[in-house]
């Protein structure tokens, strides 16, 4: 039995994700950082990952907010890793993630580098309307994200890639002496009265 390491299974399959798909080209694999997260109740209802942006709009790291009277200036952290700067936290939320099928699995995964700003600056891509982080429908968001999964899928020539995908959590446990992965607090934002 060996060690599965999620982080740095996630993090080479982001890699390849990035180099074969033309829609997350832009995409800098060295300044995301990759977490994991435990989600605290069991089934696979609820939220799978997330996406921490380190930028505000337009790639700023500072910003002016007036609320009331008052001026804020609100202020991104800085997060390092490995002597870099990141610009985006991606956290996969265990072991609901990892209950999820193999295709809903890489929709996941698929799902939230494509919230990532073609200009990668730090900031989310943006759609028109109320709903800027999906667009005009949450469910055809995911859907295009289905079409890309399978495209991937299709043209995949490394399948041990995705072995850590394959099979729920219970079954990884009993496939792995233990599981690791990277663990970091939310990144938190900075508000000061100016």
């Amino acid at each position: 039995m060996t060690v599965l390491n999620l982080t740095r299974e996630l993090e080479r399959l982001v890699e390849h994700i990035v180099r074969q798909v033309g829609e997350l080209a832009h995409i800098d694999p060295s300044r995301l950082l990759l977490c994991i997260s435990s989600t605290r109740g069991g089934g696979i209802r609820g939220t799978y990952a997330k996406i921490h942006p380190l930028r505000f709009t337009g790639g700023e790291k500072t910003l002016e907010r007036r609320r009331g009277r008052h001026t804020y200036r609100v202020t991104m952290p800085t997060v390092t890793h490995r002597g870099a700067e990141m610009l985006y936290v991606v956290y996969f939320l265990v072991p609901r993630f990892l209950d999820l099928s193999l295709r809903e699995k890489l929709i996941t995964v698929f799902h939230e580098l494509y919230h990532i700003a073609p200009a990668f600056d730090g900031d989310i891509r943006r759609f028109a309307g109320r709903n800027y982080a999906h667009g005009s429908s949450t469910k055809k968001y995911n859907a295009f994200m289905g079409t890309l999964v399978d495209r991937y899928l299709a043209s995949h020539e490394v399948p041990e890639l995705l072995a850590f995908l394959q099979g729920s959590m219970m079954e990884l446990r009993e496939r792995h002496r233990t599981i690791v992965g990277r663990r970091f607090r939310v990144p938190r934002i900075r508000t000061e009265r100016t």
